[in-house]
């Protein structure tokens, strides 16, 4: 338990902790044809067994394979910045967990939760990827769903400015557990905790329990506009956004195109989406939520947090894979930022 003197003494040594499915990615461009051959609902997200991955992985045949998870493609964002970042998730003992570590050792982040022994290995995601830079992921989640309270590291986190939660990971009771006791930690540190609803999916699943996470222990709450659109059973999303805004103080949403919308007690401002080639969809809120938390940190103003954001979106999507190709933090200064 960290003591109530933890944030006099601790520094912030990190820009951005991230907690989530530790996840290898396996990518693969596909037509149409291939998705309805084989069962897949274009740009859906759903859950496989190890059976089903195994199959999928046949079948991908030549394919990217990256080291992911969407708050684990985040950190990589904010080192791309040029930040400091870390991240807690869970992996097993094999080759792909091996992978998985070296991978963010590599990029320059902290990773250092203790592994488990398999079975079930380390989780993947297979994403299809169709010509039109549209995404349908079938993921395993494997090893990563067994994160639980005990894995969460008081000091990292007061060690951190920012504790970053991935909706994805928000399924078993002890991951719920796990969220709890890192925001509860980032609060007694004097820190902030922000939190993505990451899928539909996911807000479908559990929409009370964000609800309830929301209105408690989040700072910073991600949401693209159907996630909290279904977050709040509305279709106006000024009224979403307002209440959300009434637990949480900034609140960001994202919407393609069309840009995102940030709203805190100042009020609302929109941030134009920075033009760009749409080649694959993967990370793009995973990039945006990283550029955000990068100038959060870094104490920018929520104008900036958001171009930040738009910057790092677009240079995903422009090409295959959820990690930046180019330094994000070279974009940024071209930009001005």
């Amino acid at each position: 338990m960290i003591g109530e003197s933890m944030q006099a003494q601790t520094q912030v040594k990190f820009d951005v902790l991230a907690v989530g499915n530790a996840i290898v990615d396996v990518l693969a461009l596909v037509d149409h044809d291939f998705l309805t051959k084989h069962g897949l609902r274009p740009a859906s997200m759903s859950l496989i067994e190890e059976a089903r991955a195994d199959e999928l992985t046949r079948l991908f045949g030549d394919s990217v394979i990256e080291a992911g998870g969407s708050a684990g493609n985040s950190v990589a964002g904010v080192v791309s910045f040029g930040g400091k970042a870390a991240f807690i998730g869970k992996v097993a003992r094999d080759a792909l967990g091996e992978k998985f570590t070296q991978a963010f050792r590599e990029a320059g982040a902290y990773f250092a939760t203790p592994p488990r022994d398999a079975p079930p290995g380390t989780a993947r995601s297979l994403i299809a990827v169709t010509p039109d830079g549209q995404r349908t992921m079938n993921t395993y989640l494997g090893a990563s769903t067994l994160l639980s309270p005990d894995d969460i590291d008081g000091d990292l986190i007061a060690a951190s400015a920012l504790v970053f939660l991935e909706g994805y990971l928000f399924d078993k009771e002890e991951a719920k557990a796990a969220f709890v006791r890192a925001a509860l930690y980032a609060k007694e540190a004097g820190r902030r905790t922000a939190l993505t609803l990451s899928d539909l999916f996911c807000v479908e699943r559990h929409r009370d329990s964000f609800r309830h996470l929301v209105e408690h222990h989040v700072d910073v709450l991600f949401a693209n506009e159907a996630e909290i659109l279904a977050l709040y059973e509305t279709p106006d999303l000024l009224a979403a956004i307002a209440k959300a805004r009434s637990h949480c103080p900034i609140v960001a949403v994202t919407r393609s195109e069309l840009g995102s919308m940030v709203a805190d007690a100042h009020g609302l401002i929109t941030i134009p989406a920075e033009p760009t080639q749409v080649i694959d969809t993967t990370g793009a809120g995973d990039q945006y939520a990283a550029g955000f938390l990068f100038g959060l940190a870094r104490g920018r103003a929520l104008a900036a947090c958001g171009q930040l954001g738009a910057i790092a979106a677009a240079e995903v999507i422009a090409h295959l894979g959820p990690r930046p190709k180019v330094s994000l933090a070279e974009l940024a200064a071209k930009a001005g930022l």
